[in-house]
Parts: C-alpha cells; structure tokens; sequence
C-alpha cells in the first residue's frame, strides 16, 4: 500500500518538521521510545519492535535490514511523514500493511500476510506503536507460514515479555488462535484451510471475547495502547 503524508507535516519546510517533531513525541507519546524499542528477533531474518525513530531506522539499516513493515495505519499522522522521509534518506523499503490490535484479522489479511511473507526482502524490520499487539499476531502468521512453527508454537510471540495483555481487548488476537486450536486443528484442518474454511468468523468470534475488566484498563488506560 502507497500513502501519501498528510500536508499537515511538510517536512521540507522549518516550522512543518518542528510541528511534525512536536507532534511524533508528545501526541504519538514517542518519548517513550527514545531509549526503549522493544525490539525483540522472531528469526535471523526479521525483528519486530515498536515504532522505531528515524534514527533508530539509520542504526537498523547498518545493521542489515532492508526493508520496514510498517503495521500502523493512520497515514495522516507525523509518525508516517517521519518514517516514509527516513526510509527514502536511508535507502529502505517501506511496505505498509495495517493491522488492528483489538479486531480479528479478516480472511483477506490473513491471506495477505502470508502472501507478505513469501514477498517481502529480507532482512526487515516490522513494528506497530507499541511492539506488543500487532507485531505478535503478524509474528505469529510470520512463524506459521515462512517457517512452518505450529500456531501453538507459535502463539508464544503474544506474551508478557512483549508488552501484551491478554486479558484486555487486545486479548481477541489470542482468542483467534484459541478458537483454531479448540475447533479447526482438532477437526484435521490445517491452520490455512480453516482461514479459507466458513468456520473462520470473524464477526463471531469478536463477539464471542469477553475481555476483562483489569487487562482493559491496563492496555486501555495505563498503556494507552492503539
């Protein structure tokens, strides 16, 4: 997907980069990662981490990474003028594949991650806002389909030590891959023909997560998670 930032931070003019920097740290709460990326390697060739500073992307291209799968959609915002700029000054591709944190993923994107995947030049680097939500879910289809890991193998890129919640609402993604362990692998399904399969809901099984109350308010409030 191409997206074009918004007008808003012009970044070729003085005050529009100071805007767009204001904006990055304070409103995208981007002091947060000045010194903490939550980086983490899900193989040899690709990491996932929160969203990383321009800077940040300058240290990943020297360390070999060629491409960043941006995770986060919301094209208008300072974060994408700032990411899309140094991708282009540091000779990165940048491939953006929204995702949401508190959805079950649609057929089509789950489709769509696989064929990502098989597509994407490696090394990359793929992250959401925070490194914990979405980059564990599109970890977990990343493990399943590139490396051939069980989805109960690996269902453990969505824990703790990632910054995920389970028990908020971010715990539908989890939820997803219960409902294939409980009902399609035990039927003999493979986790792809399950996703092709009228089993595969996912209206019915956001209706069917029950989050509690304490996870929500820590990934909600606290974590003011996106």
């Amino acid at each position: 997907m191409i997206a074009e930032p918004s007008p808003d931070f012009d970044l070729d003019r003085p005050l529009g980069r100071v805007r767009t920097y204001a904006d990055y740290l304070w409103n995208d709460h981007a002091y947060l990662r000045l010194a903490f990326s939550n980086a983490h390697r899900v193989s040899d060739e690709l990491v996932r981490a929160n969203q990383p500073w321009p800077h940040q992307l300058e240290a990943w291209k020297a360390r070999g990474v060629r491409t960043v799968i941006n995770l986060r959609g919301d094209f208008h915002r300072s974060f994408y003028a700032l990411e899309r700029e140094a991708c282009r000054r540091f000779g990165l591709e940048l491939v953006n594949f929204p995702m949401g944190s508190r959805e079950v993923p649609s057929r089509e994107r789950v489709l769509g991650a696989r064929r990502l995947f098989e597509t994407v030049r490696y090394p990359a680097l793929m992250h959401c806002k925070s490194g914990a939500d979405r980059a564990g879910l599109m970890s977990v289809l990343y493990l399943h389909f590139r490396k051939g890991a069980t989805i109960r193998e690996a269902m453990d890129q969505l824990h703790l030590r990632y910054l995920h919640v389970r028990q908020g609402k971010t715990g539908v993604l989890d939820y997803t891959f219960e409902r294939y362990l409980a009902e399609g692998e035990p039927a003999g399904m493979s986790f792809l023909e399950w996703v092709r399969s009228p089993a595969y809901d996912p209206a019915g099984f956001r209706a069917d997560f029950k989050a509690q109350m304490w996870g929500s308010l820590v990934s909600e409030r606290l974590l003011n998670r996106e």
